[in-house]
């Protein structure tokens, strides 16, 4: 029977999975078709990227490698192998998941897509060159190889002084009182100052009237003098200990400022350190490239016109202009040209036509406002994923399966048209296509669809349905169902009136260009806008600019991501605006953003929200625990003597693969469960810590329901949608959607005092239908405290509900950067100008 069914698989082009038991999967087996797109949906945490991803790619990238080499091999032991019992039919597979905060400052849009290989080759075989100059290779036009990078700026652009000025900010300060402000603070800077003393200078005077020579040895000395420290000790005492060779307190070894300054930013592993720093060292534009990061030579060949640090600036549709007559052979003089230059005119027309064809795509899926040397940090979780499928179309490969994480995130309705025309040309080549996704435009145009649930965490797992999307009409306990075939009236909440208006003036960034904007307060506003608008600008970098300056310390985000790199040519200030009204009436601001809440598996949900803390305290509290005194610090995974010490509470050790990201498997000694034996011994109702941190929201609701202290964070975990999560899922599994619903939760369990601007840049991004609506119901309950809330969304069903909506545009890059309208949304509606206008329109009138 078994036999027969995996060769009906086969024979009809399906991939047959068996007994798939990955997280929260419950033994589930399924046929899905090969050639189609399948759009895998259900509610957030209801298994569906276990399933896509956790199983199907998971197994499809054991078998490629297990047939790679014996070296790959012999790491599977380590790898997880994602649990089912057998599938068969399955293509080798691409994952294009979302990688947030992915790439150095280094990768760039170019370097992504590849674009600008093929734009060095063309420069390098078809540029003008000035006469005389030696034809350069094409390494000579990267910024990235010692052949092209400024000899000057290493390819920064920037070049850094550390003066006098800048490490010392009062002159009228003794160094005994601080005056050498880049020194390090605490003991160190103690220590220099002591060896300053025993080098005989004066640390009592202040600083503008010591000896020039001296102030300059201070701070510019390459000389490193070990000498003997006596504490406490006044001059007179200091000389007498000197002469009578006494024993000193210990041997100090002295460093200039500037060097101190230049080594800690080179070396130091810390981004807060980095930072601190980087105060002390000036920035100015390299005079040598004049920031464009490469060497004379290099910049010298021009084609078009342009350099390729001038070219690599403009947006991909004004490349798109340029390259076009080239590929085409109409371009001015070419003609001409290739009677001279035969070889140079076939490479230009050869170089040309590849990068339009690549440069159609990105356009088709709205990334034509992008430019080669953006970095990729900066671009958004769905605009990467984009651009790699873009790559992927070009590739032309067939019989391949793409699995995809929500490809529409971050997508405007009318980009998402494009999108899957896009999906459709790779269907098209022979491919298939697993999406895992919640956009019920995505979810309409599938072929096949498995829906996973009914609930999340240990509630889902099931399948309900696997086949055409009509047949899920007949699903009664589906979710997906209920907003897939719903075609009931819009009920709209009344619209609130505003208590007063936060106005901007002057705006300039990216394409905004001295913008006025009016955000109402006391109510939710929403900005919406094609992908590139200029939405995220406008609220997510001038918005928090201006009112982190006006609030001064009243800012709550995030404390700064590690790897945040403070001297990054995208680090850069807002060229213009201010805010000229309304702040009065704000006396804090949350920013919830995407980025995660940790980059270890050592930052988790319970640490996050304070949950934690209470926890450990109770365990404290318990019988055993005090016969031993252990106290609250014990039940901690991050201090010494309870946790684990092979995988230092991490619960996971890292494998280095050689050729692939590196991954987490469960420490082999705890078995993930973070902590040493002794610790485990102690019970809180008949549970052990590691226990507690396996539950998930849900359970420890049930399981600490006489305790008031940890059940106010679980209940608002439980409102925003959380309940599946375990209380200690390591912050490394979370999505970017997740990780901001628990900020949020963060947020909500404070006793509000009103007054506070909540800022949130897509948050429905990850979340079914079901979900969205218990987000509303959160973001209502802020308003109604007394807050203002403001969302970039593209999530039609939150814009509708919404008071007010600014309507960025019309177009993207150089064509957006405008407020098409503001107003109450069913007027936005009715803008002909507006490209949202048509989507708001479906939704108020019922049709979603």
């Amino acid at each position: 029977m078994e036999k027969r069914h995996e060769e009906r698989a086969q024979k009809e082009g399906f991939v047959a999975i068996s007994g798939a038991r990955q997280h929260n999967l419950k033994d589930v087996s399924l046929e899905i078709p090969r050639d189609a797109l399948v759009v895998f949906t259900g509610i957030s945490g209801s298994g569906k990227s276990s399933l896509a991803f956790g199983t199907l790619y998971a197994e499809a990238q054991r078998r490629y490698l297990e047939s790679v080499s014996p070296y790959a091999r012999r790491l599977f032991h380590q790898m997880p192998i994602p649990e089912v019992d057998e599938i068969e039919g399955l293509p080798p597979a691409v994952a294009l998941q979302q990688q947030r905060g992915s790439g150095t400052t280094r990768s760039s849009v170019g370097s992504v897509t590849t674009l600008s290989n093929l734009l060095r080759m063309l420069y390098s075989r078809a540029g003008d060159y000035p006469p005389n100059q030696p034809i350069l290779y094409a390494d000579s036009f990267s910024t990235n190889t010692p052949e092209g990078v400024c000899p000057e700026c290493h390819g920064l652009g920037r070049v850094y002084q550390v003066t006098e000025k800048s490490m010392v900010l009062d002159d009228t300060l003794t160094i005994r009182e601080g005056a050498i402000d880049s020194w390090p603070k605490a003991w160190q800077g103690k220590n220099l100052r002591d060896i300053l003393v025993t080098l005989g200078y004066d640390v009592d005077t202040p600083w503008k009237d010591l000896p020039q020579k001296d102030r300059d040895w201070i701070l510019f000395t390459d000389e490193q003098p070990k000498v003997p420290i006596y504490r406490n000790l006044n001059r007179e005492e200091l000389q007498f200990a000197i002469e009578n060779k006494h024993e000193p307190s210990y041997m100090g070894t002295y460093s200039g400022a500037k060097k101190l300054v230049l080594h800690t930013f080179a070396n130091t592993q810390s981004s807060l350190m980095k930072k601190r720093v980087s105060k002390y060292m000036i920035s100015s534009e390299c005079p040598t490239c004049h920031g464009k990061r490469l060497r004379p030579e290099s910049l010298s060949v021009t084609f078009a016109g342009y350099d390729i640090a001038d070219i690599s600036r403009l947006p991909l549709k004004k490349l798109l202009a340029i390259f076009t007559p080239y590929g085409n052979g109409s371009a001015p003089g070419l003609t001409e040209l290739a009677k001279s230059h035969k070889e140079k005119t076939l490479v230009a027309q050869r170089i040309a036509e590849d990068l339009v064809a690549r440069l159609d795509v990105l356009l088709e899926l709205g990334l034509g406002y992008l430019s080669l040397e953006r970095s990729t940090p900066t671009l958004s979780a769905g605009e990467h994923q984009r651009l790699r499928l873009a790559t992927q179309v070009r590739s032309n490969l067939f019989g391949v399966v793409y699995v995809l994480d929500e490809p529409s995130a971050g997508l405007h309705p009318a980009d998402t048209e494009a999108l899957l025309k896009t999906l459709d040309r790779l269907k098209a080549s022979g491919n298939s296509l697993f999406v895992v996704e919640h956009e019920l435009d995505v979810v309409r145009h599938a072929d096949w669809l498995v829906d996973v649930g009914p609930d999340a965490g240990e509630g889902g797992g099931e399948i309900l349905y696997s086949g055409p999307p009509a047949g899920l009409q007949n699903v009664s306990k589906s979710k997906t169902r209920e907003h897939l075939f719903k075609d009931l009236p819009f009920k709209k909440s009344k619209t609130r009136k505003p208590t007063g208006w936060l106005t901007l003036n002057g705006i300039t960034k990216n394409n905004l260009n001295n913008l006025e904007a009016s955000f109402p307060l006391g109510v939710m506003t929403c900005v919406t806008g094609i992908s590139g608008s200029g939405k995220s600008s406008l609220v997510s970098q001038v918005l928090v600019e201006l009112m982190s300056a006006q609030l001064g310390n009243t800012i709550a985000t995030e404390k700064e991501e590690e790897g945040d790199d403070p001297l990054s040519p995208e680090v850069t200030a807002i060229q213009g605006g201010e805010i000229t009204a309304g702040s009065k009436h704000l006396k804090r601001m949350v920013v919830v953003n995407q980025k995660p809440i940790g980059r270890t598996p050592r930052s988790n949900l319970a640490t996050y929200t304070g949950l934690f803390d209470v926890v450990r305290k109770l365990f404290s509290t318990t019988k055993l625990a005090k016969s031993r005194k252990y106290k609250a610090g014990r039940f901690s995974f991050n201090v010494g003597k309870g946790r684990c010490p092979n995988c230092e509470g991490e619960g996971a050790v890292m494998v280095e693969l050689l050729f692939l990201p590196s991954v987490y498997a469960p420490c082999p000694v705890c078995e993930g469960t973070r902590y040493n034996p002794e610790t485990l011994e102690v019970t809180y109702n008949k549970k052990n810590i590691a226990q507690v941190l396996g539950l998930t929201v849900n359970e420890a609701a049930d399981f600490f329901n006489e305790e008031e202290r940890v059940m106010r964070p679980l209940k608002v975990l439980q409102e925003v949608g959380l309940g599946y999560l375990r209380l200690g899922q390591p912050a490394t599994e979370l999505s970017g959607g997740e990780a901001q619903r628990i900020k949020l939760a963060k947020e909500l369990q404070r006793l509000n005092r009103g007054k506070t601007l909540y800022i949130l840049d897509e948050p429905t991004t990850g979340l079914h239908p079901t979900d969205v609506e218990k987000l509303q119901l959160q973001l209502a309950r802020l308003v109604d405290a007394g807050n203002t809330v403001i969302v970039v969304e593209h999530d039609m069903q939150v814009i509708a509900e919404s008071d007010w909506v600014i309507d960025m545009g019309p177009g993207a890059g150089e064509e957006g950067g405008n407020i098409v309208v503001a107003d109450i949304p069913e007027n936005v509606a009715k803008n002909k100008q507006s490209k949202t206008a048509h989507y708001l329109t479906k939704i108020l009138n019922g049709h979603s």
